[in-house]
């Protein structure tokens, strides 16, 4: 029975989902449904399902679940080597062409047949693919290899059929095109890339840059702001509002006294503001800055 793409991609979104919820309880009879499924390998990189599949293997505490996602993606690495396999034996078994010498002879000495000028064999079509940047330095090949290792972190890359020797050598090549030589600017670079593909709190950045999403050349050059998880931006975004909102409470809608010293500079020439920062039978916290040297204080 042939599986749709549709059934597949339904299973990867349940899954995921379950797994941005972290609440894998239900995902049982989806494995097994997935495992009864027929799936080929245009399915598996069309769908991406192994992705879905792994991310739940690392996600959940049942051991059930953990097993079944474990054979799954063991299976599914069987089916791509096997695929790669076919490939090669292929190109070994191809008949080398036949030479057409002895009809071409025969032509030529025909009496009834005129001469012909030779004519010149059209140039064959050559498919060209991006080449590998090649390099002899040792701290270069060494950033290369730690950054294949980042890639490799997970089995993400056998479900996507990524080469993460080449992609590596990409993005090392994009930094050292950048900066030029491989100085203390330059390993620092590459050891962001590399903590930042290895976090495991974003797995996100690590996939696109598998799956193309996010170029060689892009993540070579990403602050890492940029490169921080979802999460991690939410809770910068939120301080950074809340440092913005202390320091407009600071400075307007004040109070000026003298009843304040401040233990700075000495002086009384203070603001204070009351805000209600506990519960409403609680008295309210006053903030004291100092007009002369900007120093800020809670006064209790």
């Amino acid at each position: 029975m042939m599986v749709k793409e549709d059934e597949v991609l339904r299973i990867a979104k349940k899954l995921d989902k379950m797994v941005s919820k972290k609440k894998t309880d239900e995902a049982l009879d989806l494995l097994k449904e997935l495992k009864s499924m027929a799936i080929t390998l245009e399915l598996l990189q069309s769908t991406r399902i192994g992705m879905s599949v792994n991310a739940l293997r690392k996600q959940s505490n049942d051991e059930e679940v953990i097993a079944i996602s474990k054979s799954l993606i063991k299976s599914w690495k069987k089916l791509i080597d096997g695929s790669e396999e076919k490939g090669e034996d292929k190109k070994k078994s191809d008949p080398p062409p036949t030479s057409s010498m002895a009809s071409g002879d025969s032509k030529l000495h025909s009496p009834n047949r005129k001469q012909e000028a030779p004519k010149t064999p059209p140039t064959p079509k050559i498919t060209t693919f991006p080449q590998i940047p090649v390099t002899s330095d040792s701290v270069r090949n060494k950033c290369r290899e730690m950054l294949v290792a980042a890639l490799q972190i997970d089995n993400d890359y056998i479900a996507i059929g990524t080469d993460c020797e080449h992609l590596a050598a990409q993005i090392e090549d994009c930094i050292f095109q950048e900066i030029k030589i491989a100085d203390q600017k330059y390993k620092t670079r590459v050891r962001s890339r590399i903590a930042n593909l290895r976090d495991s709190r974003n797995p996100e950045l690590r996939k696109n840059v598998l799956c193309g999403t996010i170029s060689p050349t892009r993540i070579a050059q990403m602050t890492s702001e940029e490169m921080a998880s979802k999460e991690l931006k939410e809770i910068r975004e939120a301080m950074m509002k809340e440092s913005i909102r202390e320091h407009q409470m600071a400075r307007t809608g004040g109070t000026e006294t003298d009843l304040f010293v401040c233990g700075n500079c000495k002086k009384k020439n203070c603001t204070y503001t009351q805000v209600q920062t506990r519960s409403a039978d609680e008295p309210m916290t006053t903030f004291v800055l100092c007009n002369e040297c900007g120093n800020r204080w809670k006064f209790c």
